[in-house]
Formats: C-alpha cells, sequence, structure tokens
C-alpha cells in the first residue's frame, strides 16, 4: 500500500510503531497499578504491600511486637517492611518494561522514561 513512497512508507511505519508502543506502555503502566508486591521485615512481623508502581496498600503487623517499650524497634521494622515492598516493586516495573523494550526491539539496556 504504501510502497511506491519511499520514505514516506518507512514513515508512517515508524509513526505505526511509536502508536504501538504508546499504547503497550499506557497499557503496562494501567498493569502495575493492579499488580500487588510484598515486602517483610522482622521474619515477617511486619508486611507492607504496595501495587509495582510503588504505591502503599496495606500494612500487617503482628500484635507480639508491641511488647515492652521498643517503639524504635517498631518504627524500624516498618520502614524496613515499607522500603522491601518499593524495592520489589521498582524491580517488578523494570522488568516489565525491559519486556516491552524486547517486544519493540530496543537494546536491553533501553531506559524507559518511567
Amino acid at each position: 500500500m504504501l510502497k511506491g513512497l519511499g520514505q514516506l512508507g518507512d514513515m508512517a511505519k515508524m509513526m505505526k510503531q511509536a502508536q504501538e508502543a504508546q499504547a503497550k506502555m499506557a497499557q503496562m503502566q494501567e498493569d502495575l497499578n493492579n499488580v500487588t508486591i510484598t515486602g517483610e521485615s522482622g521474619a515477617g512481623l511486619v508486611k507492607a504491600t504496595a501495587t509495582a508502581k510503588g504505591e502503599l496498600k496495606a500494612l500487617d503487623i503482628d500484635p507480639s511486637i508491641f511488647n515492652g517499650d521498643d517503639k524504635e524497634v517498631v518504627e524500624d521494622l516498618i520502614l524496613a517492611a515499607i522500603k522491601d515492598a518499593q524495592t520489589k516493586a521498582a524491580e517488578r516495573a523494570q522488568e516489565e518494561m525491559q519486556k516491552i523494550a524486547g517486544d519493540l526491539g530496543l537494546p536491553a539496556d533501553f531506559k524507559m522514561p518511567f
């Protein structure tokens, strides 16, 4: 259909690929909101659940850690669980972006703008 147009045909093909890439990225961003990751600390005494985009959704704290005057320890465990969930979420998001980059024929180390 566009063979006789030379470079214009190539440009149309590139535009179509760009639109497909944009659609895939939009879908991936939406999907990352639906994927949950759980991080934990204190051998599972504190668990933080976040979306793959890093948004904290839930915090589960075993009541046994509230015994005594260990306020600082509890705070540290909570922060560690949240950081663990956010780190895992960022890793998951990066994995998904690398899949899309591979589908688009981009280099494996190509950094997406998200």
